[in-house]
């Protein structure tokens, strides 16, 4: 499956994004997808992930409470509803494809990655 996330910008603290992750090549219902972010200089971590469905969804503490993982079929899309962000919230943020049963954050569960999309969030 092939990804193409799109979304990101600059925004100012407290502020909101929302950042969608097309897939295209494969049945987009038979991955659980992710939302990973790389800051810089600092190692990848998950954010959020969902069920195959849509009905089971995992978040990092760092985030719950402000994102929101959703996914549409029909659409071949998720996406990762931002608010109240932080400047620590500043990152490179990656979707990625699982071809497996279990919502999971581990990043070794997936299988394909996106190109990334650039959150900025300024103090």
């Amino acid at each position: 499956v092939q990804l193409q996330a799109s979304g990101g910008g600059l925004v100012q603290t407290g502020g909101s994004l929302r950042l969608s992750c097309a897939a295209s090549g494969s049945t987009f219902s038979r991955y659980v997808m992710g939302w990973f972010r790389q800051a810089p200089g600092k190692e990848r971590e998950a954010a959020a992930a969902i069920s195959r469905s849509g009905g089971s969804t995992d978040y990092a503490e760092s985030v719950k409470g402000r994102f929101t993982i959703s996914r549409d079929n029909a659409k071949n899309t998720v996406y990762l509803q931002m608010n109240n962000l932080k400047p620590e919230d500043t990152a490179v943020y990656y979707c990625a494809a699982g071809y497996g049963t279990s919502v999971t954050t581990r990043a070794a569960r997936y299988d394909s990655w996106g190109q990334g999309t650039l959150v900025t969030v300024s103090s």
